[in-house]
């Protein structure tokens, strides 16, 4: 029983998932002390008011709702969404776009698009002209011969 623990703990993609969060975790400490210290002021100048989103708040009855916390805590959110999105996911795409264009060249499989037989139902490769169970001549499909880049046949 300890020892299926202790193989999924050492399994590499647990222990990366442990990495990415502690980083995670840092990483959103520095963002927010950024928004905290040069965002939110830079707020206030524009403003023209403290720029200290934190003391923020009104009262209802007596009820207080200090909604500066939160618009400095989704500000923070914007800003490390945004370093995540342009830093991270769009290169990421680039890079995937890249290699996923190489494969679009590769040669087409032509016997990979397959087809019953009109006549014995059985399965044939859609660009052939004759079936290979009962040999009777069937018409290729015009879809399948043009992506294998062969004439169509009449």
């Amino acid at each position: 029983m300890l020892s299926g623990f202790k193989d999924f703990i050492l399994r590499g993609n647990v222990i990366s998932m442990a990495v990415g969060l502690a980083v995670g975790a840092a990483f959103t400490a520095v963002v927010t002390g950024f928004s905290n210290a040069f965002i939110v002021p830079l707020i206030g100048v524009f403003t023209r008011g403290t720029g200290d989103f934190s003391k923020a708040h009104f009262d209802v009855d007596g009820v207080d709702f200090p909604y500066g916390l939160f618009l400095s805590a989704a500000i923070a959110f914007l800003i490390t969404a945004a370093v995540l999105y342009f830093g991270v996911v769009m290169p990421m795409a680039k890079v995937q776009d890249r290699f996923t264009a190489k494969k679009a060249d590769e040669p087409v499989d032509i016997k990979a698009a397959l087809r019953d037989c009109p006549r014995c139902y059985a399965e044939i490769p859609a660009i052939a002209s004759r079936c290979a169970h009962c040999t009777s001549e069937v018409e290729p499909d015009p879809a399948a011969l043009e992506l294998a880049k062969l004439p169509v046949q009449r």
